[in-house]
């Protein structure tokens, strides 16, 4: 069991992957960790160090990470293989089955993916049974959460480790029973992205109007009262009423946002052209991550 201590790769070493190699090496475990982009591969061990060092954490913990210009070596003695690449099927299939040609027979392996279904990703491999998803959220060593995913070929055994491997790590798992695309967190999310873009869309209020809703009112409450929560605290037949009237009138169209889908046409792509919903200049970019991250490690230190 993962209280003893795990031997962990990481395939990918970019924005997810080395706060997820810092998750695990801050836990005790030893870590390897790869890709095949050198710059990332490079970098890993000081971007974890200065990460270590910002946050307050024991900054001994880089020396249990290990970087692997090379696959096999880096997962060939792994007790638990975690996939953290870009979100693309064809790239993750590829690697898992180069990953399952070099690992031992009882090793698990893990994709960590937004909305990819894991059941397309892992379909191809021997071995279906040691095989499952973990979603982490950004930044991993901030976020607690981790969705972990099963599928119709997943083994209880593999599920139960990997819930407890996480576990003992500090973070908060999540199990989710079936493989659907965006599995919890972010069909909960986007739902609310939908109805947020329709507001705008529509004309009932701007962009800068809506966030400003969210986090004045019930986005105060989100982190220690969640939906269901509050529907048996004020009631399921107040909840039932409301529902009556307001779903009727809320935006259900399956696809995206006309709106949105001409933002992107027009080049509005938020932070990455200066415009998207709202124009945002260099400083306040700047402003809106330092503010993020600033709540975030307030809230882990609380």
């Amino acid at each position: 069991m993962p209280e003893a201590k795990a031997k962990i790769a990481v395939v990918g070493a970019g924005l997810m992957g080395h706060g997820i190699a810092q998750v695990f090496a801050l836990a005790g475990h030893e870590v390897n960790i790869t890709d095949t982009v050198v710059q990332n591969l490079d970098s890993a061990k000081s971007r974890i160090a200065t990460n270590l060092r910002d946050l307050g954490d024991d900054e001994r913990a880089v020396e249990r990470v290990q970087p692997c210009f090379d696959l096999a070596d880096a997962v060939r003695d792994a007790d638990y293989v975690v996939e953290a690449v870009s979100e693309n099927l064809a790239l993750k299939q590829k690697l898992f089955a180069q990953i399952e040609r070099h690992v031992r027979a009882e090793t698990i392996l893990a994709s960590n993916t937004s909305v990819i279904p894991i059941t397309s990703i892992m379909q191809g491999l021997t071995k279906r049974e040691r095989a499952l998803g973990t979603h982490w959220w950004n930044p991993p060593f901030l976020v607690p959460l981790v969705e972990v995913i099963e599928t119709q070929w997943t083994s209880a055994a593999a599920i139960e480790w990997t819930m407890a491997l996480h576990r003992v790590a500090g973070k908060l798992p999540a199990h989710v029973k079936k493989d659907v695309p965006g599995f919890i967190g972010n069909r909960l999310q986007h739902a609310l992205w939908r109805e947020a873009i329709a507001l705008v869309e529509h004309g009932i209020c701007d962009a800068e109007t809506v966030d400003n809703v969210i986090k004045a009112s019930f986005g105060r409450r989100l982190a220690v009262l969640g939906p269901l929560e509050n529907a048996d605290l004020v009631g399921t037949d107040l909840t039932l009423a409301i529902h009556d009237t307001v779903l009727p009138a809320i935006e259900n169209r399956p696809g995206p946002s006309p709106y949105l889908q001409d933002l992107v046409a027009r080049g509005r792509l938020g932070f990455k052209s200066g415009e998207g919903f709202r124009k945002w200049s260099t400083e306040q970019q700047a402003a809106l991550r330092t503010k993020v991250m600033q709540h975030l490690k307030a809230m882990r230190d609380s």
